[in-house]
């Protein structure tokens, strides 16, 4: 067991598995420095320009590159450097990447890890600041991945390397500096949540940084005799439906907060899932339809906090 960031933890991560994997190589847009967070510090002096490539800026041929190299036999990790780029991409992952397997009867796999940081990234504004894991989730073929801790990272991102499929993979922008104890034995299996606490009164379903701020809401929730349920997803597909349920029907109340925009994120999908099953009374909470402003004052609108998670935690419950 180490203590370590969530940056060195993806980099050990990746370390073990290209010491264990030739096939598996990264590249993307300043790998050699290290990464712009330190995600890949040290990697290109264990491995060298051959398996740790820098790129030119061109997403597109980034990831398109990736796809060639997975369908030869190779398990390439795709650096974008944040979500927003990811966009310059969209019809290498969505057409490409994502379809591949099915649309040649399984002759070819895309064994691709595609690292797309999300979330408010402070004072850098509307195109450095977005959530857009509802737009990955809706994609089929792709196995979409958010991991909140240390530990985590470290763990999905060998679980990703390993599942043999195209791999949408949202860390968090500001998550970057937080430390934890990792294990690197510990294995976290895709599509297996986790609960962050257990309760009786409420349940909160999130993921990503807005897990942890759900945590902290839960503390403040147990000051006013509320007991919440906090459920890390991890997985957004396939996601947890068992853990959801059960705990749904424990609780019969579940708020699930994002980051991302509200309007047709994906807590609307948890949402409507519940509501088909009748199991539970069901609110969500997430970013309002705006882009983030540059302002400290206008990205402080928007951001989901522990303090607004609290507010509507006790409007569901009438409270």
């Amino acid at each position: 067991m180490a203590v370590m960031n969530y940056a060195a933890a993806a980099a050990a991560s990746l370390k073990a598995a290209m010491q264990a994997d030739a096939s598996v190589v990264a590249l993307g847009e300043d790998l050699g420095r290290g990464g712009i967070f330190g995600q890949y510090r040290g990697l290109l002096e264990d491995f060298g320009p051959e398996r740790i490539i820098d790129t030119p800026i061109s997403e597109a041929t980034i990831v398109g590159a990736a796809v060639g190299m997975a369908l030869t036999g190779l398990k390439p990790v795709v650096e974008m450097r944040v979500i927003d780029f990811a966009l310059c991409a969209m019809d290498e992952i969505v057409n490409q990447a994502a379809k591949n397997r099915f649309m040649f009867g399984g002759q070819g796999r895309v064994p691709a890890v595609i690292r797309m940081p999300i979330g408010i990234w402070s004072a850098s504004a509307a195109q450095h600041s977005q959530s857009l894991e509802s737009w990955f989730a809706h994609v089929p073929g792709l196995v979409v991945l958010a991991p909140s801790t240390p530990q985590d990272n470290y763990s999905l991102l060998q679980a990703a390397l390993q599942c043999g499929d195209p791999v949408a993979y949202f860390e968090h922008k500001e998550l970057w500096a937080t430390e934890g104890e990792v294990d690197a034995t510990q294995r976290v299996d895709i599509g297996r949540a986790r609960i962050l606490r257990e309760g009786r009164d409420l349940t909160i379903v999130s993921w990503s940084k807005a897990a942890i701020w759900s945590a902290e809401a839960a503390a403040q929730l147990a000051n006013h005799g509320i007991e919440a349920e906090v459920i890390d997803l991890r997985t957004l597909w396939p996601w947890d439906r068992e853990t959801v349920f059960t705990s749904a029907r424990k609780t019969g109340c579940v708020l699930i907060v994002h980051e991302a925009v509200q309007v047709a994120g994906f807590g609307a999908e948890i949402a409507a899932t519940l509501a088909e099953e009748g199991m539970a009374k069901v609110a969500r909470l997430g970013g309002p339809r705006v882009p983030v402003g540059y302002a400290p004052l206008l990205e402080a609108e928007v951001r989901v906090t522990p303090d607004r998670i609290v507010a509507k935690a006790k409007a569901l419950l009438g409270r």
